[in-house]
């Protein structure tokens, strides 16, 4: 079973889902992908998990640097997927890096010549943990905003609200 509950941020609506206690989901509402991958039954249902999570949210908008590993994530997704996202992890407040540079790290752990950059970009777009798997911090090459899931808006709000 899923439990829900949601979270007005100052740019849109979240959806928090958690199962077993760990968190699942962070989606803004009518995100492309919202609520992929989850086919169990789901209740509105307060939990510690999901009540931790909105604190981190809080915590993020209020301008503070929350850490990823306060939460206990459990995002659903192939293992390449929770590859790209283990490294979205990685990237700090206020820096990004590009989809091309994530291929380029898991074509070298991997021992191989190439990974598709264009590969990571579907894996970035399918996270299911918006913000706090801080996808919107994965850019092209040459600088540029692009894809992400809930809106090129938002991931630019994002971007300049961690600046430092």
């Amino acid at each position: 079973m899923i439990n829900i509950k949601h979270y007005t941020s100052p740019i849109g609506d979240i959806l928090l889902a958690s199962r077993n206690e760990k968190l699942i989901g962070s989606w803004f509402e009518g995100q492309k992908y919202y609520l992929a991958n989850v086919s169990e039954e789901i209740i509105e249902k307060d939990d510690e998990t999901l009540i931790q999570a909105k604190e981190w949210l809080d915590s993020y908008f209020n301008g503070e640097k929350p850490l990823i590993n306060e939460l206990d994530l459990d995002p659903i997704g192939t293992d390449f997927r929770k590859e790209v996202w283990e490294i979205l992890c990685e990237i700090p407040y206020g820096k990004t890096t590009s989809y091309k540079d994530i291929a380029n790290r898991i074509a070298k752990k991997r021992g191989i010549e190439k990974m598709s950059a264009q590969a990571v970009g579907g894996a970035v777009g399918h996270n299911p943990i918006s913000i706090i798997i801080p996808c919107h911090r994965v850019v092209a090459s040459n600088g540029e905003l692009t894809g992400y899931a809930a809106g090129i808006d938002k991931k630019k709000f994002l971007l300049m609200h961690e600046k430092d």
